[in-house]
């Protein structure tokens, strides 16, 4: 079976916004069906792809009833992993909507302002948070932050500059009730 979107989780993921994603080394995941992440105990990597050669959830014909996929949607209604879950409803929503190749083109931007977060502004504890802003902040809100910050902490050392972004972030989030923690 051809892959066409590793970046994408089978179940609506995005693997792009993940701090395993955007680890330096050996620990680095490409993504949820590369060849290095096919061999975990995923089950929709077991049913989807396995078992059915299908890239995605929502491409099975059972989607609708699959108790699995609705019990892994309503976890993540509550509860987080490693990664944030609080846009995978969302995130299904716009891709049955809009299709998977702008939900990407819209993951690309989102990687792309955390690869700047974490280059100017991570003290060396804050990957995992920007990642979660990445998730659940609009592009633009993620794009004024950078913007405000980098004005706001020119020739400063990075742990001062990542409390700046880190102020700005929730600050922004506070106003518009984001949430920028795993929930557990």
């Amino acid at each position: 079976m051809k892959i066409k979107y590793p970046e994408i989780g089978i179940c609506g993921l995005s693997c792009r916004l993940c701090p395993h994603y955007h680890t330096e080394g050996t620990s680095r995941c490409e993504g949820c069906k590369t060849e290095s992440r096919t061999g975990a105990g995923c089950p929709f990597i077991t049913c989807a792809l396995k078992k059915k050669g299908l890239e995605f959830c929502w491409d099975c014909e059972e989607h609708e009833t699959c108790e699995k996929w609705r019990k892994h949607r309503e976890a993540g209604k509550k509860v987080d992993s490693f990664r944030s879950y609080q846009k995978l409803e969302d995130d299904i929503a716009f891709i049955q909507k809009h299709g998977v190749n702008e939900f990407e083109k819209m993951q690309k931007m989102r990687e792309h302002l955390i690869k700047e977060m974490v280059r100017e502004f991570n003290e060396g504890r804050s990957k995992s948070y920007y990642c979660i802003a990445a998730t659940v902040m609009e592009i633009n809100e993620l794009k004024e932050a950078l913007t405000e910050a980098h004005k706001n902490s020119d020739g400063w050392e990075i742990k001062e500059k990542s409390g700046v972004l880190h102020t700005i972030l929730n600050e922004i989030a506070q106003q518009r009730h984001h949430y920028l923690k795993l929930r557990k």
